[in-house]
């Protein structure tokens, strides 16, 4: 077996063991169990109409905050995270644990008492000057931040990064699926404690 076709068959298992929690990410998810099944390049922006991503849901040590940053591009407060890097390996998870720590600065593991993936989302990326519009498959896991002083933005990609309380995060949160997720990390870490 290709190191593709294990990515593959890796990203099928995680996402068929994946319960999803409302109508919404339970239509994303059996779209994007046949979107892993169907696309040739399923981790690749080359793409055109769909690809899976991966994000971070990135909480301090405590707990008690969540990081937001501003993106960019889609001039809305998101939760980190981006398109896999060829170095993943097609690996949903290596993809969100290297796009919290490029885009916060932050050093972080992997929530232990979350399931992963923690939330499955399908979003649709407006087109622009270079790319037509898309599908992001994104692929959320809870994360920690080891070093939370350390928060810095990555100008590249947004225009800030915040650590905000939960009540702050989900203020910010401007669709059903972002305060769905949200609410997921925050009652995962309040079990925890």
């Amino acid at each position: 077996m290709t190191s593709d076709a294990s990515a593959t068959t890796a990203l099928r298992a995680l996402l068929a063991h994946h319960v999803a929690t409302d109508d919404k990410e339970r239509e994303d998810l059996e779209r994007m169990r046949q979107f892993a099944s169907t696309l040739q390049a399923p981790f690749s922006r080359a793409q055109a109409s769909a690809h899976f991503t991966g994000s971070a849901v990135v909480v301090d040590p405590a707990g008690e905050r969540v990081v937001m940053l501003h993106h960019g591009k889609l001039k809305r407060w998101l939760q980190p995270g981006g398109h896999a890097d060829v170095a993943d390996g097609g690996d949903m998870l290596a993809t969100a644990l290297r796009e919290a720590r490029e885009e916060t600065g932050c050093r972080v593991h992997p929530h232990p008492a979350a399931p992963r993936p923690l939330d499955v989302d399908i979003h649709t990326i407006p087109a622009r000057r270079d790319e037509p519009e898309h599908h992001h498959l994104d692929v959320r896991f809870l994360v920690a931040a080891e070093n939370p002083e350390a928060l810095v933005h990555d100008p590249a990609e947004s225009t800030g990064v915040q650590w905000l309380t939960w009540d702050e995060a989900l203020t910010r949160a401007d669709e059903a699926p972002l305060r769905r997720m949200l609410e997921k990390a925050r009652g995962v870490v309040a079990r925890s404690r």
